[in-house]
């Protein structure tokens, strides 16, 4: 049985805007000693101020590490704090300390495969960043993310053979279909795809019936998560997508 580690007391090095709809920090001190190496992609949970009686837990992916700080981004709906942790995130100052959880493991793309389809929205543009930049660079591909405005396009080294298409959404969580169409607009070539999306749950069923229903994949070729549920908070979305899993195994 894997014990859990203790949670760490990180401290806030820096805090920037880096488009209208995201906010990074960088996260390290002296509680980072002895961090694992390598888990950009991986996820950590921080721990915020009890609100009520229960204690508030959010997840969200390691961006970058350096053996100084974990960068974290922070997806901003409608340009503003939706909750307890963007809140944070925007009004953190230099120096703040935050508990945090973790890591836990990444979901990286499947390597030797001849073509890759990746689907996201903000939420998931950390875990896709990292999975594009980590491809080999002769892999080949199309990257669909949902974006709230122009200005939230990054820069983002993907291989030259994986192209990248930004999608404004303005209302995130409102069109659950703009993602699955991007995909199954895709031109596919002959040979072994794999596929990777993380998104609001709407979407994510949409591309799943897409990516199992119509194109086959499964096991290690398929990755697909919902990371938040439009109108709900994280607990509430936990139960939805553990009852989701629950019937797509029956």
């Amino acid at each position: 049985m894997t014990t859990r580690p203790e949670p760490r007391t990180l401290e806030v090095l820096s805090s920037e805007t880096l488009s209208p709809s995201m906010h990074r920090l960088a996260l390290g001190g002296a509680g980072l000693a002895n961090f694992p190496a390598g888990q950009a992609g991986g996820y950590i949970k921080l721990m915020l101020p009890a609100e009520g009686e229960r204690p508030v837990v959010r997840t969200y992916t390691i961006r970058r590490q350096t053996p100084e700080a974990l960068t974290v981004d922070f997806a901003l709906h409608g340009q503003e704090a939706a909750g307890p942790a963007t809140r944070f995130a925007l009004e953190a100052q230099r120096g703040a300390t935050v508990q945090v959880g973790g890591p836990g493991p990444a979901k990286p793309l499947p390597a030797g495969r001849d073509f890759y389809l990746v689907a996201g929205d903000m939420t998931a543009l950390p875990a896709i960043g990292v999975n594009l930049e980590a491809l080999d660079r002769e892999a080949k591909g199309h990257a669909a993310i949902e974006i709230q405005a122009e200005a939230d396009r990054q820069p983002i080294d993907a291989p030259p053979g994986v192209t990248i298409e930004w999608i404004v959404n303005p209302q995130p969580g409102l069109a659950p279909e703009l993602l699955v169409e991007a995909m199954r607009a895709a031109e596919l070539p002959d040979g072994n795809v794999a596929a990777w999306a993380a998104c609001e749950f709407s979407s994510m069923r949409a591309l799943r019936e897409f990516f199992r229903g119509e194109l086959g994949l499964g096991g290690e070729d398929l990755y697909i998560s919902s990371y938040w549920k439009h109108g709900l908070e994280e607990t509430k979305h936990k139960v939805l997508k553990r009852e989701d899993a629950e019937a797509q195994a029956a």
